[in-house]
């Protein structure tokens, strides 16, 4: 019995995730047709969803008012939600925000450094380019507060590495 519903679960897992990324590539598509809208008519089921893959390409379509106006804060809330769930790429998004504190009252080279650090963990191998530029602003205290952010996050984020 138990492996009857184990099997089904497979398959419908299986089934169940073909249309999302049927979705992620139909709006990638629509992307580079620079069909912007449609591109986001694609991505927000799948991101309501909790899709962090189209989390964080609607918050592109903000970051860069594709389809959309220009929205620094919606941006950053896109893709602060798929960096929560452990996207390297909205990770690396979350640290420009914070680095240039564009959408914010100030930067904020701490979490700007901390969000780079997860992304380069992370697998973005742009990170560590941007964690190199960022820390050459800091001071020893605010790489320290960073690393203790850092630790926090990454047991959540990262168990296994």
């Amino acid at each position: 019995m138990k492996n009857k519903f184990a099997t089904l679960a497979f398959v419908s897992a299986l089934f169940m995730s073909q249309p999302v990324f049927a979705g992620l590539e139909e709006g990638r598509n629509f992307m580079e047709k620079n069909d912007f809208k449609a591109a986001m008519e694609e991505f927000l089921p799948l991101a309501r969803s909790g899709n962090a893959d189209a989390e964080e390409l609607i918050g592109v379509l903000y970051a860069l008012g594709l389809g959309v106006e220009r929205d620094d804060e919606r941006a950053f809330e896109w893709y602060l939600r798929a960096s929560l769930k452990g996207h390297p790429g909205a990770q690396s998004g979350i640290g420009w925000y914070y680095e240039v504190g564009r959408g914010m009252p100030a930067p904020d080279l701490t979490r700007a450094y901390m969000w780079y650090v997860l992304s380069a963990i992370g697998g973005d191998p742009d990170a560590a380019i941007s964690q190199e530029e960022v820390v050459k602003k800091m001071t020893k205290e605010q790489i320290d507060k960073a690393h203790i952010l850092i630790d926090d996050y990454k047991v959540w984020l990262y168990p296994f590495r």
